[in-house]
């Protein structure tokens, strides 16, 4: 959904923050117009849908292989359904979240929804799954079969446990309206629920760098 761009986006811009967007191809980033839509709209949306610097990021993202993830104190993952079809697929992807874990300012990583199958072929200096062992969430199986979108390639919740993760999660009578956030022990990963998470996961992480 859109909200899970522009809320974290906002709340980064908001408190002093320089933010970049980019995507694993570069270029323009579609948005799902339905998450624009009256039902679900946020006030983060409408506040992006006019502002042309903004859509001119999103309609000319930076490509991930171009950047050094390096030179960021925080990378923040977007979901949507259409992460389900490149983060998770992306070796690029993974190196780069691999090189700004080992940065020496101890950047914060992570995301939401689906956006944290973008972690899952991270390594570490071993050559292990670099995000085994810690505790994450993302997306549920459950909001996915209750959304109907069951036919994506990778489900976060399964490829998150597929990767060693000590998963977590809340439920509601739909998962859709539920909401969870997750700071592993170290402190280095932030990963948030669903589509309601993009606040608080951003306000974490922002918490974290300030200290």
């Amino acid at each position: 959904m859109a909200s899970e761009m522009t809320h974290p986006y906002y709340n980064f811009l908001d408190a002093g923050i320089a933010v970049d967007i980019a995507s694993i191809q570069g270029g323009n980033i579609p948005v799902d117009p339905q998450t624009l839509s009256r039902i679900v709209k946020t006030p983060e949306d409408d506040r992006f849908m006019a502002d042309p610097e903004f859509l001119a990021k999103v309609k000319n993202s930076l490509r991930v292989a171009d950047i050094d993830f390096t030179q960021y104190d925080i990378i923040f993952m977007s979901g949507g359904w259409g992460a389900a079809y490149d983060l998770g697929y992306s070796p690029v992807l993974g190196e780069k979240v691999s090189d700004a874990f080992y940065a020496a300012h101890r950047p914060v990583i992570g995301g939401v929804c689906h956006g944290v199958l973008g972690l899952i072929n991270a390594k570490d200096r071993e050559g292990n799954l670099l995000i085994a062992g810690r505790r994450m969430t993302g997306v549920t199986d459950k909001q996915i079969k209750e959304l109907g979108i069951s036919s994506t390639p990778q489900h976060p919740e399964t490829e998150l446990r597929k990767a060693g993760v000590v998963f977590e999660s809340k439920s509601a009578f739909r998962d859709f309206f539920a909401t969870h956030v997750v700071v592993d022990d170290e402190q280095r990963f932030v990963t948030g629920q669903n589509q309601n998470s993009g606040h608080e996961t951003a306000q974490k992480m922002m918490a974290i760098i300030a200290r």
